[in-house]
């Protein structure tokens, strides 16, 4: 089934929830080829690590978390309800890109579920032809909710409100409404990168 009613289409600018969006031109438009690496991007709460696992199951591919590239300098002041800076996250950046040149080397087809909220981030992410984007798009109110009934989730009301407030919105990625089933979510991601899908649905 179809489901086109939920789906943000690319550059439209009757959807366009805020004026700050990502200014940078990136080379991550693919175009009748399959990316080796889908990195699925959102604010803290957004389901980037279940729908993540579940796209790298579908597709048969190999999940990697981006929360495990973090220094443990990182992981404390996110425990503590510290957000990130670009300084903080600038090796971690560096440590991403350096991991996803190896898999694009190794030709391993990777699902890496990371925040990538700015354009700056994403463009040191993208790797020319062999990166697609998802971005997974939900309102301020509905994420807050999600996370207040996570348990063993440490990020914190200061760490999303800081998030939303960096998040440069793509104009290049799949984006998809997270307020829908994680098994539609997944099948319309499939739909819209185009890769052969093992299990056929």
């Amino acid at each position: 089934m179809t489901l086109g009613f939920w789906v943000v289409p690319l550059l439209a600018p009757n959807l366009l929830i805020s004026d700050k969006r990502s200014k940078h031109a990136s080379a991550c438009r693919l175009v009748g080829r399959t990316p080796v690496i889908v990195v699925v991007m959102g604010v803290t709460g957004s389901g980037k690590t279940t729908i993540g696992v579940l796209l790298a199951q579908r597709l048969a591919w190999e999940f990697v978390d981006a929360d495990s590239f973090h220094s443990p300098e990182n992981v404390e002041k996110i425990r503590r309800g510290i957000p990130l800076g670009d300084a903080d996250r600038a090796p971690w950046l560096r440590a991403l890109r350096d991991a996803m040149e190896g898999w694009v080397a190794q030709h391993k087809s990777v699902v890496l579920a990371c925040s990538a909220l700015k354009g700056s981030y994403r463009d040191e992410l993208c790797i020319a032809g062999e990166t697609r984007f998802v971005y997974l798009k939900g309102s301020y109110d509905l994420i807050y909710q999600r996370l207040r009934h996570r348990h063993g989730h440490f990020a914190s009301e200061a760490i999303l409100a800081s998030q939303f407030a960096a998040l440069e919105e793509p104009d290049d990625a799949i984006t998809v409404d997270v307020d829908h089933s994680e098994d539609e979510t997944v099948a319309e991601i499939v739909r819209q990168l185009g890769v052969p899908d093992p299990k056929g649905a």
